[in-house]
């Protein structure tokens, strides 16, 4: 099984979007203090959102679609948008946050 996941710092608030056939270990691995490029010396990575897939090939088509910032990846963190980390408290976002990922659009207003 191939797991693409989305896990975020609870301190710089980073995304990292990635795959992997053993989430556990790798989320380890994230929150070892390395040298690596996901690896940080301040905060943990937190599992945010994980998706099965049975083939690799899958997977990794999943994974460089919402890593190439499309609409995949935009509908992706508005449904996620609860789910987010507020560095403050380490859980979910609440409405009165603002300063989110997601694209803000404006509506046209009325005449």
């Amino acid at each position: 099984m191939w797991i693409i996941y989305v896990i975020q710092n609870n301190f710089t608030q980073e995304i990292y979007i990635g795959y992997t056939q053993n989430l556990k270990q790798r989320l380890e691995t994230h929150n070892k203090k390395g040298k690596k490029f996901t690896t940080r010396s301040n905060g943990q990575w937190v599992l945010i959102y994980a998706e099965a897939y049975r083939s690799k090939q899958d997977a990794l088509l999943r994974e460089r679609r919402l890593k190439n910032h499309g609409s995949g990846k935009i509908e992706l963190f508005k449904r996620l948008k609860h789910s987010m980390l507020d560095t403050k408290t380490e859980e979910g976002r609440s409405e009165s946050i603002s300063g989110d990922c997601l694209l803000k659009t404006q509506l046209p207003a009325n005449s």
